[in-house]
């Protein structure tokens, strides 16, 4: 149990390492379940303590914050280890066509999850940037996977985009590095609130960088522009799995703007977040609005993961226990309601061809290649609509506006009514652009002259597909059915996020075990 906070990541490299030296399709495919089961059993035992307060600090190399590289397994990462675990055995389950496209398939695809799982474990900002690097490196690979010209065009783009994000990144940290002297969020939230007043304006310049970074990963508009098309290029499991990626940059924006600039900051504490709630509604309201135009189903589940990123933002920069909450209910239900999507999407386009889910184009109705169901399941869900778990975060962030403002004056009355006109109004939008994409696709009239009605022949791979789909769909469920524990949850992650000292003082507190090779503090670096 000491070490199981590094077993997210060494498994899956220790996988890629292995299936580099054996390339054969089955004994890759083989490495990838085995490796992805053993991490979801590891995980779920983490989660089940987790539950119950349990909390880790595990010291990499058995050197003490803030030398040393830290790992916390706390609430809040546990949970998004969880959701990345049960989302790359359902990108596995529906893989079996896309890796056979070219050899490096399974490899980068756990060398992505090490980075995802590194980004969520890490304790410090320099090792963030270094996952955060990791997982963008595969991802390159990903969405070039199948050679074709389009998806080359958009990795452009993507990697010239992210090598920006990255050079920024470095520059932010390099100067809260400059001002404090160190990189651990730990030892960060002790400094930042020492810092004279011309220290601290260079911290919070720091901080704005960042929040640029996190920003654009996490494609909150403006910032989040590429979104729809690069997703749209990739081949279909790999955007299910880049559902979780945006949600990296939230989960940055949450470790360190309640950690670093949180209630221990001093002068600099939580002075950026109430424009992070400003950001999240005209991102949410942009990208509703811009689904009514969206012109393919792929285009669509873009916006739609778009406008998730500016609910969580919303819940964030609201700052309180209750809206931090309702953003982290929310989040597990949108990442598994558009990877379900993106695997719908996916397979019309294996049964109709490319253009199969294009709104524009005279092709016969979806349920011609497989049932409706399950996209309508899909919709409802993204859709935020009862009875599903969305409905329930978004009423809990809408609750949050009322019970916890203290001041009533008309200008937060005024944000308040303008924050219920964004939600609602917006939620309305998606779904009526899910409302008209299903009936384009799936329940439109007769198909075009000489297209076949009969659905293609379900292989095994069909079947693998459907399985996939099935099995996001009744995590959905599952959410929604224990949505009582899921707030408990929910709320209890929230409050130590609001609250970070005891995780604060537990990291630095850490000590190395006693061995023969124990390092003497006194030779610390």
């Amino acid at each position: 149990m000491n070490h199981a906070p590094i077993v997210p990541i060494v498994l899956p490299a220790l996988a890629a390492a292995l299936m580099l030296l054996d390339r054969r399709l089955g004994s890759q495919r083989l490495l990838a379940w085995v490796s992805l089961l053993l991490n979801a059993a590891c995980v779920t035992w983490m989660l089940a303590l987790a539950a119950d307060g349990w909390r880790a600090v595990y010291l990499v190399g058995n050197w003490s914050a803030p030398w040393g590289i830290v790992l916390v397994a706390d609430r809040l990462a546990v949970m998004m280890l969880a959701l990345t675990a049960l989302l790359g055995l359902v990108v596995l389950t529906a893989s079996h066509r896309c890796d056979a496209q070219g050899p490096h398939f399974h490899p980068l695809l756990q060398i992505q999850l090490m980075g995802l799982n590194g980004a969520f474990l890490t304790a410090d900002l320099f090792n963030l940037f270094v996952f955060f690097e990791v997982l963008l490196i595969a991802s390159y690979g990903l969405l070039v996977h199948g050679d074709t010209a389009r998806r080359v065009g958009e990795a452009m783009r993507f990697v010239t985009l992210n090598l920006l994000g990255s050079a920024l990144f470095l520059l932010g940290a390099s100067l809260l590095y400059g001002v404090t002297g160190t990189l651990n969020f730990a030892d960060l939230a002790h400094r930042v609130g020492t810092l004279d007043p011309m220290q601290s304006s260079l911290a919070r310049s720091a901080g704005a960088m960042l929040l640029t970074v996190f920003c654009l990963k996490a494609a909150v508009l403006p910032l989040g522009l590429w979104l729809p098309r690069t997703y749209a290029a990739a081949a279909a499991p790999v955007a299910a799995l880049f559902a979780i990626m945006t949600k990296v940059g939230i989960y940055a924006v949450l470790r360190v703007f309640t950690t670093v600039f949180g209630s221990e900051a001093g002068e600099s504490a939580h002075w950026i977040t109430p424009w992070m709630a400003a950001l999240g509604t005209a991102s949410f309201g942009l990208a509703a609005l811009c689904s009514l135009a969206a012109h393919s189903l792929r285009r669509l589940i873009g916006l739609l993961v778009v406008a998730s990123a500016g609910f969580l933002m919303i819940g964030i920069g609201l700052g309180d226990e209750h809206s931090i909450a309702a953003s982290l209910v929310y989040l597990p239900h949108t990442t598994l309601s558009a990877a379900v999507l993106y695997l719908v999407a996916g397979e019309l386009i294996r049964a109709r061809g490319d253009e199969a889910d294009d709104l524009r184009a005279d092709v016969a109705p979806g349920r011609a290649a497989i049932p409706g169901w399950p996209y309508a399941l899909a919709a409802v869900a993204a859709a935020g609509l009862p009875p599903f778990s969305g409905f329930i975060a978004k009423a809990m962030l809408l609750a949050s506006t009322l019970t916890e403002a203290p001041d009533t004056g008309p200008g937060v009355v005024g944000l308040t009514a303008m924050l219920w006109l964004t939600v609602l109004l917006g939620s309305l939008l998606i779904t009526v652009a899910l409302v008209r994409c299903g009936a384009r696709l799936f329940w439109s009239g007769a198909p075009p002259k000489g297209t076949p009605w009969s659905a293609p022949a379900r292989d095994a791979g069909a079947r693998r597909d459907a399985a996939a789909i099935g099995v996001a769909l009744v995590a959905i469920a599952a959410l929604t059915v224990a949505m009582a524990p899921v707030q408990r949850y929910a709320q209890a992650t929230a409050a130590e996020l609001v609250d970070p000292a005891p995780l604060i003082d537990q990291v630095l507190a850490a000590r190395p075990r006693p061995g023969p090779h124990t390092p003497s503090p006194a030779r610390a670096p």
